[in-house]
């Protein structure tokens, strides 16, 4: 029989049975990821490699270099996760992997390697969004949570909010019309001077500072009627802050800075998220791991009586555990991609 008739078959079996062993992939960016996810929920073994060292010198993620990086380190990653979890490729069920978004030469390494790995094990494909494994890290962390939900997704390429109806079908609800809040924290966190990756740093000086000491506003957000975000006039706001204080030669705190332009993108993100949801609210993405943010979310949607969550600080930036276990969902509603998956850059999150 042809892979793609055993792989169909395994499929088939898996579905009726209810049950799968997922052995998941992520290379969309700057981390090297492999993980074994067992049913969904069930993290068996998590390997991340980052690549913040080799990009810090750059002041961010330079792509080829990514790629270069992730062609050194899949073997190593993937036998390292297979042997956490004490198993062999015999004992895995299917390969998921992330083929969008993210830099295309980054998605091409996992994909080439996760089909190899399909067709060594005649196990189905299971070609997955990047952005619904953020969603679906909260699954690892909540074993209860089931769709339907809000979702506010946050990161370096994506700021939306957008309803989660089932595990594989997501429909928009509001998105920022120019950066997203992760792109803006780290240009903001470079005008500041601070080292590569620019959230976090930007997140620890902000506790340093007073977030009421400058106010940098925004019009558009304050439209309580629009669930679409901007965050480039807030960022621009504070480089001409920080320009014109140089020109002056007056000096800035930047602890102030920092906190003050958190506040701003914080209060924008809760307000807008709380505002959107009326049953359970999710955090999702990158950003998710900022602290200001999930203390502010969850403060407001308790005040709403709407039940929040957000992954464990593990599964907040890239991973592959969030991948398996969003996997294993898209396995479990008959997808299934052959030989010929893509790397897709622009993926999109919602559905048609």
């Amino acid at each position: 029989m042809s892979y793609d008739s055993l792989a169909r078959e395994k499929q088939a079996a898996l579905i009726e049975r209810g049950h799968a062993t997922v052995l998941a992939i992520e290379t969309s960016c700057d981390e090297t990821a492999c993980a074994i996810v067992k049913d969904g929920r069930e993290v068996l073994s998590n390997v991340v490699h980052t690549q913040i060292p080799l990009h810090r010198k750059y002041g961010g993620v330079v792509p080829e270099l990514a790629s270069r990086n992730h062609v050194e380190r899949i073997g190593a990653v993937v036998e390292k996760a297979l042997e956490d979890a004490n198993l062999g490729l015999k004992d895995i069920d299917a390969v998921a992997v992330t083929c969008g978004p993210g830099l295309v030469g980054a998605l091409l390494v996992g994909v080439s390697y996760a089909k190899g790995l399909s067709l060594a094990g005649n196990l189905p494909l299971i070609g997955t969004n990047h952005i619904l494994g953020h969603i679906a890290a909260n699954y690892l962390t909540f074993p209860d949570l089931e769709p339907p939900f809000t979702a506010l997704i946050a990161s370096g390429g994506h700021s939306h909010i957008v309803r989660v109806h089932d595990y594989d079908r997501c429909t928009l609800i509001g998105r920022t019309r120019d950066d997203a809040a992760g792109e803006a924290f780290d240009k903001v966190a470079r005008v500041l001077g601070l080292p590569y990756p620019g959230g976090p740093e930007l997140e620890k000086l902000a506790r340093e500072g007073d977030p009421k000491a400058f106010r940098f506003r925004s019009a558009f957000n304050e439209r309580e009627d629009e669930f679409d975000m901007s965050f480039s006039g807030l960022k621009t706001a504070v480089i001409n802050l920080l320009h014109t204080a140089e020109q002056k030669g007056e000096e800035v705190n930047r602890a102030d800075v920092a906190a003050s332009f958190q506040y701003e993108v914080v209060s924008i993100l809760s307000d807008k998220a709380v505002r959107a949801a009326f049953d359970t609210l999710v955090l999702a993405g990158g950003v998710s791991a900022n602290a200001a943010l999930r203390e502010a979310l969850a403060k407001k949607a308790k005040k709403k009586g709407i039940r929040f969550c957000c992954p464990d600080f593990l599964y907040c930036t890239d991973n592959a555990a969030m991948i398996g276990s969003a996997g294993f969902y898209l396995l479990m509603k008959g997808h299934r991609d052959g030989l010929d998956l893509n790397a897709t850059p622009y993926l999109s999150v919602v559905s048609e």
